[in-house]
């Protein structure tokens, strides 16, 4: 099965199962956590990148959007 960043499954067009939807968003959640300690550590770097700093922070905001994606799948009742 290819599964696409979003959680859908590309083959039939549908969503992954419930499991995959909640394994899947444990991983973004611990990337986006990680994220946080890459981004705090470059910050503490008196001569960081700014553009790196700046990538990473996108790729933190895009993983913020999909968790709050596929936690609105898993349970639609409850505002994300």
């Amino acid at each position: 099965m290819s599964e696409n960043e979003s959680g859908t499954d590309q083959e039939n067009g549908g969503l992954l199962p419930k499991a995959a939807m909640l394994h899947r968003l444990q991983e973004l959640k611990s990337e986006h956590s990680d994220l946080d300690d890459v981004i705090a550590r470059v910050t503490d770097d008196v001569g960081h990148d700014e553009l790196r700093l700046r990538r990473l922070k996108k790729r933190k905001l895009l993983l913020k959007d999909q968790i709050s994606w596929l936690e609105r799948q898993i349970d639609p009742d409850v505002l994300a």
